[in-house]
């Protein structure tokens, strides 16, 4: 199995780029709860031992290389709230938070690594479009580690203030549990009324 490597930093290295960011989301598919993402500058002298991606590793994995990311590179996290993603849709939010993820971040990147095959509107200057970038590009599967690690904490937190849905194992995925408790408990505010599981729920009459 191929792990990501800097390879596709260090082709952009070779044509100029210094410094060079990796950028995915979590949190699309989701009936509740933001979409979250993150941006990562690496420093190519000093990258964290086994990186991939996020959904290849296990929770423990996951946390010990959150603090070896916040330890060796620069991090920056945001989020699109549900409220965006029923106003504009579920893609569009999820750039909203790339744009604010990059904008986050200490200094500006020369050139940015952006998970999926599009490039978020917003984003002024150099980028690159990586599909199954999490798999290819040591800094986009850090990205997405400290993107996913960050949105289960919340949906941990959100859990906790509204039991019953199971968000703390599923993390607002419309797993068999999580679609049970919206029929029977009905929808939260942190519910995606545009998605729709939570739509036919509410307008079901």
């Amino acid at each position: 199995m191929t792990k990501p490597d800097y390879s596709i930093e260090q082709a952009a290295r070779n044509r100029g780029f210094q410094i060079i960011a990796g950028v995915d989301e979590v949190g699309r598919g989701p009936l509740a709860g933001p979409v979250t993402a993150a941006a990562v500058i690496l420093n190519p002298d000093n990258i964290p031992e086994g990186l991939n991606d996020s959904k290849k590793l296990s929770a423990k994995r996951r946390a010990s290389l959150w603090d070896a990311i916040h330890a060796a590179a620069e991090v920056s996290i945001a989020h699109a709230s549900v409220a965006e993603i029923d106003e504009h849709n579920i893609l569009r939010a999820s750039h909203i938070a790339m744009e604010r993820a990059v904008a986050g971040l200490s200094r500006r990147p020369d050139h940015l690594l952006i998970d999926g095959n599009l490039i978020p509107a917003g984003l002024n200057g150099s980028a690159e479009a990586v599909v199954k970038g999490d798999a290819l590009s040591v800094s986009i599967s850090a990205a997405s580690i400290v993107a996913k690690i960050c949105r289960d904490r919340i949906m941990e937190d959100l859990a906790q203030q509204f039991p019953g849905y199971g968000w703390e194992t599923n993390a607002g995925y419309p797993s068999k549990s999580h679609k049970d408790a919206l029929r029977n408990l009905g929808v939260t505010p942190h519910h995606r009324r545009s998605f729709k599981p939570v739509h036919n729920i509410l307008y079901q009459d």
